[in-house]
């Protein structure tokens, strides 16, 4: 038997409170007037028992009774885990990045040898015609 309790979907944008996090909903209407879609983000404070979801987790809250002054949200569920899995894969491929490009140190030299010494005859010219 469903219940008709709300429920939401957003980003989880702080988890810095004992089983408390802070949810980022976004919400896209369309002005009543101009028409134009209005985007507002509304942040709702939920409470999570297992205090184990990182931000930028997307999760699924549901309505529930007042827990605190608050928080009248609670964690349904985890929807997209990007948290910390995210962070790694950039790192794998950053460091991919990293090792399959290969640079010839001797070219390096020779092209600052032959900038310093254009600086050198630059500064030769000058010389001259003071």
């Amino acid at each position: 038997m469903p219940n008709n309790r709300k429920r939401l979907v957003g980003r989880v944008v702080s988890d810095k409170m004992e089983k408390t996090l802070v949810v980022a909903i976004d919400i896209s209407k369309p002005h009543p007037i101009y028409k134009k879609v209005v985007r507002k983000t509304k942040k709702i404070y939920v409470h999570d028992e297992s205090n184990a979801i990182p931000v930028g987790t997307v999760v699924r809250v549901v309505e529930s009774k007042p827990i605190s002054k608050l928080k009248r949200w609670v964690v349904e569920g985890v929807i997209q885990d990007v948290g910390n899995r995210v962070v790694e894969k950039v790192a794998e491929e950053a460091q991919d990045e990293l090792q399959e490009m290969e640079v010839d140190e001797v070219d390096i030299v020779d092209e600052v040898a032959m900038v310093d010494e254009a600086d050198d005859d630059a500064q030769d010219n000058e010389e001259d015609e003071s």
